[in-house]
């Protein structure tokens, strides 16, 4: 997906809400547990409830991947229904991998070449020929840890140089040479809102993927009021405040009414940054 493609979709569904399938085999509802494929028929019909108000999805792998194969072969499903189904919506392999060169390359293949999501996060911590080989497909995205939104973040994304400058900021500085605002994003926490002025100043135009909106405590007007950018440049993440609002035969009513929700909200912080 382009990042024009991306542009558009935001602003024709006035939405940039991306919706986490962190789909806990424990957490979904116990109807769905003597089905052949549990974790799949959950994920479609999260999928089919919310589709019209997110403009991505963003699995995280290690629930899959926690499972073995019946986790992956339902995450390979959930990747091909949303294509097959919802080809406007992008798919963001929630991973963060980052290795030396030769590991990412396979890392790259699997995600963009074999399992055709859209993106990959991506851990930074081993530099330039760790990231690079992911930014080799085109119209496919790398979205390199930044900022999290972790208490574990303060160990050292915030770690000072002789200049003032924080580690985290030498990641953004940094790595905007490997990449462009068309094949880069960046996570930032949600629950670090008041930082994003700072990071604005780096990186003015790339996409921010935003987790820690809802449970973790993060704020969505704080994020929109320092984050937004002409193009929204925001995509910010719901996992478990919309997938387990409800663990009844209505989850996927309940759970598109959360996304209806929080994509009004995003339609007033859209239309009140275009004033």
């Amino acid at each position: 997906m382009t990042y024009k493609e991306l542009v558009e979709n935001i602003n024709k569904k006035q939405s940039f809400l991306c919706v986490g399938l962190d789909s806990d085999i424990e957490k979904i509802p116990n109807h769905l547990k003597k089905l052949e494929d549990p974790v799949f028929e959950f994920n479609k019909q999260i999928i089919d409830s919310t589709a019209k108000y997110t403009v991505a999805y963003k699995p995280n792998l290690a629930f899959y991947e926690s499972t073995g194969i019946s986790g992956l072969i339902s995450l390979d499903k959930t990747v091909k229904y949303i294509k097959e189904n919802y080809p406007d919506i992008f798919i963001i392999a929630d991973a963060k991998r980052g290795d030396i060169g030769n590991t990412s390359k396979m890392y790259a293949k699997a995600f963009f070449q074999n399992q055709n999501f859209d993106s990959v996060t991506v851990a930074p911590y081993m530099g330039e020929d760790s990231v690079s080989p992911f930014l080799t497909y085109e119209n496919k995205w790398v979205i390199l840890l930044a900022l999290t939104s972790n208490e574990g973040a303060f160990d050292f994304q915030f770690i000072e140089d002789k200049e003032s400058k924080r580690l985290f900021e030498h990641v953004l500085t940094k790595s905007t040479k490997w990449g462009t605002k068309e094949n880069m994003m960046y996570v930032v926490g949600a629950t670090k809102a008041e930082m994003l002025s700072d990071i604005r100043k780096i990186i003015p135009e790339h996409f921010l993927l935003v987790p820690g909106i809802g449970a973790q405590g993060g704020s969505l007007e704080e994020v929109a009021k320092y984050g937004m950018n002409k193009n929204c440049g925001l995509l910010v993440n719901s996992s478990r405040g919309i997938i387990f609002a409800d663990n009844t035969e209505n989850f996927a009513k309940i759970a598109g009414k959360k996304a209806k929700e929080l994509q009004e909200q995003m339609q007033k912080l859209m239309f009140n940054h275009m004033k």
